[in-house]
């Protein structure tokens, strides 16, 4: 069974960074996730990943997983009409060093 693998950006409003980062620190560990990274990629953009043993892992976590940012969602700036305040995307691993 290949591992998953999903992506997640964000925008985050001014001088919310601290509270949106401490959200993401004091969230639970889900059953099959091999690795978390959120990742501060500009002033206020971030990118969560997360590594899976398995998509069905994945699948069985995803309602803790869209907790976190319904949670933080007020905390959030939109990206676009079409997006909304996340771009999430999700998928097999092909390569992994």
């Amino acid at each position: 069974m290949p591992k998953y693998s999903e992506v997640a950006r964000f925008k985050v409003k001014s001088n919310q960074q601290a509270v949106f980062e401490s959200l993401f620190e004091e969230s639970d560990k889900w059953d099959g996730i091999l690795l978390y990274v959120l990742a501060k990629t500009g002033d206020q953009l971030y990118d969560a990943y997360g590594l899976w043993a398995s998509e069905e892992k994945m699948q069985s976590a995803m309602p803790g997983m869209i907790s976190l940012p319904d949670r933080s969602r007020h905390l959030l700036e939109e990206l676009s009409s079409e997006l909304g305040v996340t771009d999430p995307v999700s998928g097999s691993v092909v390569f992994e060093a």
